[in-house]
């Protein structure tokens, strides 16, 4: 390898409460089991170090809800990470006081992404959440305070019951916090949850409405200064790159380490998943074993379609070099009739209606 990977992924799977639309992997309470985990995760990455760079560009500590965490656990393992650039961690709204947002700005954390998802009451009663509005507001305000200056908001629209005026006011309430950065999301009922089974018939009843959603919200976020840079992703322009440059690692293709529970790695011409058994994964690391894991190859006609299909996501023109084998000349005829691409040279890249409909573009590209 040259280098090492880059980009460090870091899951930390406990929550107060498992939301009824999560599949992620995650694990309710268990507050006895938090150092030990965090002595695991960190076994883990000693383990694989040889395969990350001496200094990565990026980390990313996602969960689960990694500010349920017990703080001195949280802590430790933010002080034994490798410097970056760009540390981020997600937080959930009721968890950020103003004594957690110290102690993430000293750990040398440089971004938090608050999961809102809506500010009204109602539709996060809809969605299990715990965080009402005023949660989300003073979590913004404890994180200015302890002189954040990265902030990112999740929003999540199509939720059942959720009117057109619901989300104009959602995009409203947010953009009244000015975060440098929002993600929006359409809601999506994975199978198996109990929101599927709660919701299912009426997310597909209003699935119809929903291209009209996402158009309002490019829209309204497009209109108010931000960069539509990723299909579900803006940021500020005030003179500094304020996108998730770790995200982008994943958008662009880049090898990246994943530890913890669950999570996935990609490194040159492999990929694997760590069990999300947590007893299991617990007893191999204390043991001074690598966890459980399903491994796949990634051979080079995997990395072209998952290079286009990730690359056409992002605002900028996607280079071709390398990627044509795994695109369907017809296809993109087609599509570029439509209006739906411009192909140059060298580049393609999707117009701003090709953006909207994304992956179905995106499918018919593909060989």
């Amino acid at each position: 390898m040259s280098g090492g990977a880059r980009h460090l992924y870091v899951h930390l799977p406990f929550c107060a409460h498992r939301c009824g639309y999560c599949d992620f992997v995650t694990v309710v309470g268990r507050a006895g089991q938090h150092a030990a985990y965090v002595d695991a995760v960190l076994r883990e990455l000693e383990l694989e170090c040889r395969l990350l760079a001496s200094r990565p560009e990026t980390i990313f500590v996602g969960g689960g809800t990694p500010t349920f965490t017990a703080l001195p656990e949280l802590v430790r393992l933010l002080d034994a990470l490798p410097p970056a650039s760009e540390v981020t961690v997600e937080a959930n709204p009721e968890t950020v006081t103003a004594e957690l947002a110290r102690a993430l700005r000293d750990a040398g954390v440089t971004r938090v992404s608050l999961g809102a998802q809506t500010f009204r009451p109602e539709l996060l009663g809809v969605l299990e959440r715990a965080a009402g509005p005023d949660d989300v507001r003073r979590a913004v305000h404890h994180l200015r305070d302890a002189c954040f200056d990265n902030i990112s908001l999740d929003l999540v629209y199509g939720i059942p019951g959720q009117s057109p005026a619901d989300l104009e006011a959602d995009l409203g309430d947010a953009l009244a916090l000015a975060p440098e950065h929002l993600s929006c999301y359409e809601l999506e009922a994975k199978p198996g949850t109990r929101f599927t089974h709660a919701w299912g018939d009426e997310l597909r009843r209003q699935a119809d409405a929903m291209e009209g959603y996402f158009e309002r919200v490019v829209a309204v976020l497009t209109g108010a200064g931000y960069r539509w840079y990723e299909t579900a992703n803006f940021c500020r322009s005030e003179g500094r790159d304020l996108r998730s440059r770790h995200n982008l690692a994943y958008w662009l293709g880049r090898d990246y380490l994943g530890i913890g529970i669950g999570a996935v790695s990609t490194i040159e011409n492999g990929r694997w998943r760590n069990s999300p058994r947590l007893g299991r994964y617990l007893d191999a690391l204390a043991h001074g074993r690598r966890p459980e894991r399903e491994h796949e190859v990634v051979d080079d006609g995997v990395k072209a379609r998952e290079r286009v299909m990730l690359g056409l996501r992002l605002d900028e023109p996607l280079p071709l070099g390398g990627l044509r084998g795994a695109l369907d000349a017809a296809g993109l005829a087609r599509v570029a009739q439509l209006g739906l691409a411009e192909e140059s040279a060298d580049t393609l890249t999707l117009t701003e209606r090709g953006r909207y409909l994304g992956g179905a573009v995106t499918a018919e590209l593909l060989a």
